[in-house]
């Protein structure tokens, strides 16, 4: 059987609460937990670093991709599985999607945001079915998915959009429903 690769696009800073951080490890150890590969952009900073380093800890096999110009800025981690070294940006999101069954969003800034728009838009435009879950530690991403009704309701966007992905409260909840899609 094919192992499960689970996508995490999150932040490269740490946030201003410590329930984000605790989040992330909670997914990383949940990633080990149900033998399950995390697939993420390779830095060892923010909320990034702790969701890796928790599913390292807890034994997962961990694929990290991350643009050559920013191996020093996101101190790209070196004891993963894999470790793969792309030209961009562009090339690091591919990538991660290429290689992931889901993707999970903790919270993070605009490059999380770019990653979460652009998975969505691929999934809108019927480039893929893969699972997208936004974890709303703390209701940080509620106000996303109140911009998204708002598109909805003037216009922007079919309805159809917000059935694209799911909003999950915890990383209980995320487990939960991964394990329910991924088996």
């Amino acid at each position: 059987m094919t192992m499960r690769s689970i996508c995490v696009f999150c932040g490269a800073k740490p946030g201003s609460r410590p329930e984000y951080a605790a989040a992330a490890r909670e997914v990383g150890t949940a990633i080990a937990a149900n033998g399950w590969r995390l697939v993420y952009g390779a830095g060892d900073v923010g909320i990034m670093g702790e969701v890796a380093r928790a599913a390292i800890a807890a034994g997962a096999s961990t694929l990290g991709i991350i643009p050559a110009h920013l191996l020093g800025r996101e101190q790209g981690k070196r004891d993963l599985t894999t470790l793969i070294v792309t030209e961009d940006m562009h090339e690091r999101k591919k990538v991660m999607f290429m290689n992931s069954d889901a993707i999970v969003v903790l919270p993070g800034g605009a490059g999380s945001l770019d990653e979460f728009f652009e998975v969505l838009t691929w999934a809108q435009i019927g480039l893929h079915g893969k699972p997208i879950f936004l974890v709303d530690v703390e209701g940080y991403w509620r106000p996303l998915t109140e911009l998204l009704a708002h598109i909805v309701r003037e216009g922007f966007a079919d309805a159809s959009i917000l059935d694209l992905f799911k909003t999950v409260a915890t990383p209980a909840d995320l487990t939960a429903a991964l394990r329910g899609m991924l088996g």
